[in-house]
């Protein structure tokens, strides 16, 4: 028999606002039930994938184990509202042969061959928000001022959109991500993300026409001018694309930014030691990205008959590979609920794992050294000023606010 409150805690977004009850619940479902079918009222049923040997045993097994037709969790009434699992067709939620095709188009761009001729100005954009920082008088909302503008504006440039347009995605980007936070949500209705996709589909279907008609050096035009199997792209993957790398390209970063910046505020003794050491800011990138795992969960759906765990998943039965769990896993890490900036190694499923390795991992972890790089030359002293709050959501989530009072000093160019 289905332990309701058990499985009604795993799909709440609740739970995922409360990092101190999300461990302690998966804490118990990897010791007791780490493969667990959950059926919670108003969702389909699937099967919780808890512990990080499975999730990577499924991700690597991508023709047994599928992105479609089930990408994320929501309740059944979103998923009839929406006309299906999501409002796009993206990578994430392409099988092969489309994904190897459709993520070959940009893979380049995400390369560090290629990012590399943006590090001068994404250090650049760092010490402009660290100045921001400073002329906001030593106390600030660090998600709020910082955490999401900095990313925000990055991920603007490599797609060739307008700072002036930066509010309104990110107002669509809350409303797609946050969709379950009074504060964040564009409205209760179950079609509410539907409008927020329609609404991002109207945006960039002006930058398809204006990059088809003046093609740039930029993803945007790479996008708009795609042939797929010698056909011009379809409208709907072309505008599904740009919005993943419009939404996923900052919102899981500023999350791993503004928890990384916690973390180590809760961790002094860590923070001290990247501070006398900044040759160890790489480590602690990763495990910032472990800690935080923006992404919180994914869904598959099986192709045929497995037995995983002494359990048999059938063929069309749902699994949620959850990472937050994965990247807390006993079996994996040592002291996985300490954080340490030399965690080494360090093989954290939070990018995802492989043929669906997150395309733009390497630009995130540029970003957030580059950020933490400018903090740790500038900062005298930063402590928290107020309660962290969490964003209400299962899928991508993280800080919504962190208020620090800091001292900066001034540093020239």
């Amino acid at each position: 028999m289905a332990d309701q409150a058990l499985d009604h805690a795993i799909v709440s977004p609740k739970t995922y606002a409360d990092p101190e009850a999300y461990h302690d619940l998966f804490a118990r479902l990897r010791r007791e039930d780490p493969v667990h079918w959950t059926e919670p009222e108003g969702f389909r049923p699937f099967w919780a994938i808890s512990k990080h040997a499975d999730v990577v045993e499924i991700e690597r097994q991508n023709d047994r184990f599928l992105n479609a037709p089930r990408l994320i969790l929501n309740p059944i009434a979103v998923e009839q509202a929406i006309g299906g699992s999501s409002n796009f067709r993206t990578l994430v939620s392409m099988d092969n042969p489309d994904h190897r095709v459709y993520r070959s188009m940009t893979q380049a761009w995400f390369m560090p061959p290629n990012l590399r001729k943006l590090e001068a100005s994404i250090n650049a954009l760092a010490h402009e928000y660290v100045d921001r920082m400073a002329r906001l008088g030593g106390a600030c909302d660090f998600v709020r001022e910082v955490g999401v503008w900095y990313p925000l504006r990055v991920i603007m440039t490599v797609l060739g959109v307008p700072e002036s347009d930066e509010a309104l995605m990110l107002k669509l980007t809350q409303e797609l991500f946050g969709s379950n936070d009074p504060e964040l949500q564009r409205g209760s209705a179950p079609d509410a993300t539907k409008q927020t996709a329609a609404d991002f589909f109207d945006y960039f279907r002006k930058v398809v026409a204006d990059r088809r008609a003046n093609p740039r050096d930029d993803v945007a035009s790479v996008i708009a001018n795609a042939t797929i199997n010698g056909q011009p792209i379809a409208e709907h993957e072309a505008l599904s694309y740009y919005v993943i790398i419009a939404t996923a390209g900052h919102d899981t970063t500023s999350s791993t930014a503004a928890g990384g910046l916690l973390a180590l505020l809760q961790h002094p003794e860590e923070f001290a030691k990247l501070r006398r050491k900044p040759e160890l800011l790489s480590s602690a990138v990763d495990e910032m990205v472990r800690w935080v795992s923006p992404v919180k969960h994914f869904f598959r759906t099986a192709t045929e008959d497995y037995e995983l765990r002494g359990h048999k998943i059938r063929a069309g039965d749902h699994l949620m590979m959850c990472y937050w769990s994965a990247n807390r896993d006993e079996d994996v890490f040592e002291a996985p609920q300490a954080f340490r900036i030399e965690r080494s190694p360090n093989r954290h499923v939070a990018f995802g794992y492989g043929a669906h390795l997150c395309l733009g991992q390497h630009l995130a972890k540029m970003e957030i050294r580059a950020l933490f790089g400018e903090l740790m030359d500038r900062l005298d002293d930063i402590e928290l000023a107020g309660e962290p709050a969490w964003v209400n959501a299962s899928f991508v989530s993280g800080l919504k606010r962190l208020p620090v009072r800091y001292s900066l000093r001034t540093r020239a160019g």
